[in-house]
């Protein structure tokens, strides 16, 4: 079996080990502070596998941060790198063209229906734009924009002049 290396044989100093404790104690960022710690950990000589369990990372991470922290001997290597992200769906439709496609009438683009619903216009813009979109991002674009979707609510313009009639005496309509 072989025997652990310690701090210095990994290539941790003093240096390191006082750098580390001063960036564990100002750090609020709660992934900093771990990452910190387990590699505090092991330059204090603890295994791999100890500052693992500790600090609730894998192994194989805490060997990854030691020699991100080796290899540059600062604080600043251990910090998140900025990351791309998953790209836009449907980049194509901007907010001015959902509003462009809002100002046009549904009943003459051929629908049955003469007010947009947020599945129907998703599929308006698809089809317009050959891009495909799903109602949850049109509606969060839609939202970006300063819309607010809501089902249409049918309402009549006047109150209907029979209603007490058909009600009974007693509606008070």
């Amino acid at each position: 079996m072989r025997r652990p290396l310690s701090p210095s044989e990994i290539g941790f100093t003093a240096h390191d080990r006082k750098r580390l404790r001063q960036a564990l104690a100002v750090t609020d960022d709660v992934r900093l502070f771990r990452r910190l710690q387990a590699v505090l950990r092991v330059a204090d000589g603890s295994s791999f596998a100890e500052a693992a369990a500790i600090t609730g990372l894998s192994v194989r991470t805490v060997y990854h941060l030691a020699s991100q922290y080796l290899s540059a001997h600062s604080v600043v290597a251990l910090h998140e790198q900025a990351r791309s992200g998953r790209p836009p769906a449907a980049a194509e439709i901007t907010g001015q063209r959902i509003l462009a496609e809002l100002a046009r009438s549904p009943l003459r683009l051929g629908y049955r229906t003469n007010v947009w619903t947020v599945e129907l216009l998703a599929e308006q813009l698809g089809r317009r734009h050959k891009c495909s979109i799903s109602p949850r991002t049109l509606r969060r674009r839609m939202k970006q924009v300063g819309l607010r979707c809501k089902r249409p609510r049918y309402v009549y313009s006047e109150k209907e002049p029979h209603l007490a009639q058909k009600k009974g005496r007693l509606s008070g309509s």
